[in-house]
């Protein structure tokens, strides 16, 4: 199977990072942990990009708050799905991240989740892997059965009080 990289703009972005790591690590899905600024390591994060593939990597999530141009100048050097996440910030609590990573132009797609939704990018990457991995397939159908059941047990005991 493909890994996923996970690329940073900065390690403060680590903490929000936590939750696709989890879920990949989860998932049985290897990864790889990096941290690339689009504005002060731009060489070496398109060198990254444009030998992702040969490099083993499926996909590549990439985390940046602010300006976060990260996950558009990874997916200017690879036809690798990429997908971003922006990071909420004090400045306008992650609404510049999210229109920065959301707004690519044509022939450059990004896939953008919710601020800080780190798990979700996970689990959109793992949902890429699997269509090439029925047992993948079979994991994330597994989640997604827990999860009900997790919401049902809920409901159950909320009207047994």
């Amino acid at each position: 199977m493909k890994k996923v990289a996970i690329v940073m703009g900065s390690d403060s972005d680590l903490p929000v990072l936590k939750d696709a790591m989890e879920t990949l690590e989860q998932l049985g899905i290897a990864f790889e942990k990096h941290v690339y600024s689009a504005h002060r390591t731009p060489m070496e994060a398109m060198q990254f990009a444009s030998s992702a593939r040969e490099n083993g990597f499926g996909v590549l999530i990439a985390a940046a708050g602010k300006a976060a141009h990260l996950a558009g100048a990874l997916a200017a050097q690879t036809t690798l799905p990429v997908i971003g996440i922006p990071v909420k910030s004090s400045t306008l609590d992650g609404l510049d991240a999210l229109l920065s990573t959301v707004q690519m132009p044509s022939g450059i797609p990004v896939a953008t989740v919710a601020i800080d939704g780190a798990k979700n990018a996970a689990l959109l990457a793992a949902q890429i892997l699997s269509v090439e991995d029925e047992e993948m397939a079979g994991r994330l159908d597994q989640m997604r059965r827990d999860m009900h059941d997790a919401v049902l047990k809920k409901d159950r005991k909320l009207n047994q009080d």
